[in-house]
């Protein structure tokens, strides 16, 4: 039956058309990227501004030389460690990758995901495939067929079901093209295990000349509201919103000290665990009503850093793009 399904996906992007598939990371919404009218209608259905780039997805490391000008050492040190993974490159393009998958930009952001049916898709298809989280845009990702479906319903030609992903979380962005390599996006490889490989520190990068995916200020936000604490501090400010009556619902490894009136959600402790769970409690929460969400901020280390990258923009003033 896989067989049958990945034969169908790649027929419908052959065509033009879009399959939402998953990665270790989140689910994508897939297009053939050398393709800009199926690149666009990604925006179309994601409601996504046109110059916020794309992620070209690769069947293998191989493939860099088609879509990057030049790959320095450093990059070609990041992939053999790291890819197949959540991690992305940010290297100068070539004429293969479009001004819409780049939003205009002379850099392209390339990864290898490491979900095998995602690769199993992306070797059959033969070419890369332009994917970005398959969703609204701004809203919480899917880490589940479930939530694609719930978000973008008949709008996808095909969604194929891999299961929850296994990070939960996007993957990291590094700049390659400038003169100083830096993390533009924390994500599921950890700033530590890169600065091993590369032997030097990594800066993480705030918005600058390079635009890449996941980095506005307002991004990955539910509808409730979510306000992010010190773990000690959640049972304090969940009761004062309460107070003042609003629907409010914790998020945090154990109840602790929250009266029973307040409800709970439960997430691991730690900040791997943590990631897998966020998006999938986020989207709970929500489809329960609640008005306010309380969270507990990780410590920045390992993939804690890419958690509390997510809650600070789930978390930050809304904005209509």
């Amino acid at each position: 039956m896989t067989d049958e399904l990945i034969a169908r996906a790649v027929e419908i992007l052959r065509r033009g058309g879009l399959v939402a598939f998953p990665t270790e990371t989140v689910y994508g919404l897939g297009a053939d990227a050398e393709n800009e009218l199926a690149v666009r209608r990604i925006f179309a259905v994601k409601g996504r501004p046109a110059t916020h780039p794309l992620i070209v997805h690769l069947p293998g490391a191989p493939a860099l030389g088609a879509w990057a000008s030049r790959v320095p050492e450093e990059a070609q040190a990041l992939a053999k460690a790291f890819w197949p993974g959540p991690l992305t490159l940010v290297l100068p393009r070539t004429g293969r990758a479009s001004d819409a998958v780049t939003g205009g930009q002379e850099t392209v952001a390339l990864r290898v995901p490491a979900h095998p049916l995602a690769l199993e898709l992306l070797h059959a298809f033969g070419g890369g495939l332009a994917a970005p989280s398959a969703n609204r845009f701004g809203g919480v990702s899917p880490t589940t067929a479930g939530h694609v479906r719930a978000d973008l319903g008949d709008e996808v030609d095909l969604i194929l079901d891999g299961g929850p992903c296994a990070v939960g979380v996007e993957s990291t962005i590094v700049d390659l093209a400038s003169e100083e390599p830096a993390i533009l996006r924390p994500g599921g490889v950890p700033r530590e295990e890169l600065e091993r490989v590369l032997r030097r520190p990594l800066p993480v990068r705030g918005a600058g000349a390079v635009r890449v995916p996941g980095t506005r200020e307002s991004h990955y936000a539910p509808r409730a509201g979510l306000v992010v604490a010190p773990l000690a501090e959640l049972a304090r400010r969940a009761r004062a919103l309460a107070a003042q009556g609003k629907r409010v619902a914790v998020m945090s490894p154990s109840r602790g000290e929250l009266p029973g009136t307040i409800a709970h959600f439960q997430v691991p402790a730690d900040p791997a665990g943590f990631a897998r769970a966020l998006y999938a409690t986020l989207r709970e929460i929500d489809q329960a009503g609640f008005e306010v969400i309380v969270a507990p901020e990780p410590p920045p280390e390992g993939v804690g850093l890419a958690v509390r990258d997510r809650l600070a923009r789930a978390s930050a003033p809304r904005r209509l793009y």
